[in-house]
């Protein structure tokens, strides 16, 4: 690395700790949804390459990965609720402790943003409020507005909280390093605290203790199933994705972490969208690792997180779908390979694990 190099991204090379994740450095690899699954919902041999290409990162956190089968809304997105998907998962978290680095998976129920015809059982999508998200759902016959979702019952919140246990401890049992819930981009968790999403009257709405209460249910599960220490969650504040409007972002997002930080999660997994001050905020009442990704910002602008104290970790998403070997490209200030969008969700080896590495 070049003494400029140095100095510009030194905060980023000094080892971390996230619970009982031991990090070597400060760069992982942030979530990112590939759509290269089986029908049945299994990573496979080439999941297992592309992710231990890029184990030189510190922690990889995997494409979301559905807690149950009512969890599904893309095409070919993996699970984790069956023992075969865990067994699949297993040797991919093989392959990465081998090539040196921790794997996360991340658990993800998308909701409402779904399509009844993605799903293995042809189920409505089950959602806070029977109120459809605007916009389209790419299916296997093209693009199709996104179905009306069924208003889930109080029974309906109990087993969706069990089925996030239950992946859990499948994630974990399988030689995961822990796990990340998905509480960002629109999906279930950030559905039942938006006040457009939720309108319901019980006590899972209305107020704000009412809508963080299923997502605060969820990481009191799975931190209770699998250790606080091994759980992330991951938020998205002010994010219009899935059609979520948050209004009230500094107030909801001031009590949702106050309702999550007594549980002594492993991290806060943060997608940052611009708004400082928030930043800053959510930083001075987190009370333990805080992973940020800063969208769409160069390395150096993620280190300034780091050395600043916004961060502990960054997160890193198309530089490192681009670039299986970032940390190399990051230490010796070479040039980065660009993402070709064209080949990001669907497909095989194009554009997933044939990227052009440094020494070639």
């Amino acid at each position: 690395m070049s003494t400029n190099e140095s100095t510009q991204t030194g905060a980023l090379w000094s080892p971390a700790t996230l619970g009982r994740i031991a990090l070597p450095h400060r760069v992982a690899m942030a979530p990112m949804t590939r759509s290269r699954a089986t029908s049945a919902g299994l990573v496979t041999d080439l999941t297992r390459t592309y992710y231990s290409q890029r184990a030189s990162l510190a922690m990889l956190i995997t494409e979301g990965t559905q807690p149950s089968e009512d969890g599904q809304g893309y095409l070919a997105t993996p699970g984790i609720h069956n023992a075969e998907q865990a067994e699949a998962w297993s040797r991919v978290a093989d392959a990465v402790h081998e090539a040196g680095s921790t794997l996360v998976i991340q658990l993800m129920h998308v909701g409402r943003v779904s399509h009844v015809s993605n799903t293995s059982h042809g189920r409505t999508p089950l959602a806070p409020s029977a109120i459809a998200a605007r916009g389209d759902m790419f299916t296997a016959t093209g693009a199709q507005p996104m179905s009306t979702p069924r208003e889930m019952t109080e029974a309906d919140i109990a087993q969706t909280v069990s089925d996030f246990r239950r992946a859990a401890r499948l994630a974990v049992d399988a030689g995961a390093d822990g796990v990340e819930l998905h509480g960002a981009n629109g999906y279930l968790l950030q559905q039942f605290t938006s006040s457009n999403a939720n309108r319901r009257t019980d006590l899972y709405g209305g107020d704000m203790a009412g809508r963080i209460r299923f997502p605060l249910e969820v990481a009191g599960a799975v931190a209770e199933e699998i250790g606080a220490d091994r759980v992330g969650y991951r938020i998205s504040p002010g994010s219009p994705l899935g059609d979520i409007e948050e209004t009230d972002a500094a107030e909801l997002y001031a009590a949702l972490i106050a309702g999550l930080a007594p549980l002594g999660l492993a991290y806060l997994h943060v997608v940052h969208l611009g708004d400082e001050a928030l930043l800053r905020s959510i930083r001075a009442s987190w009370p333990t690792g805080l992973v940020l990704n800063r969208a769409g910002a160069d390395v150096v602008q993620r280190a300034d997180d780091v050395h600043d104290g916004l961060a502990d970790v960054i997160s890193v998403g198309s530089l490192a779908l681009a670039n299986p070997d970032l940390l190399a490209r990051i230490r010796s200030g070479a040039a980065m390979n660009k993402p070709d969008r064209a080949t990001l969700y669907g497909g095989a080896e194009h554009g997933y694990t044939d990227y052009p590495l440094l020494a070639a």
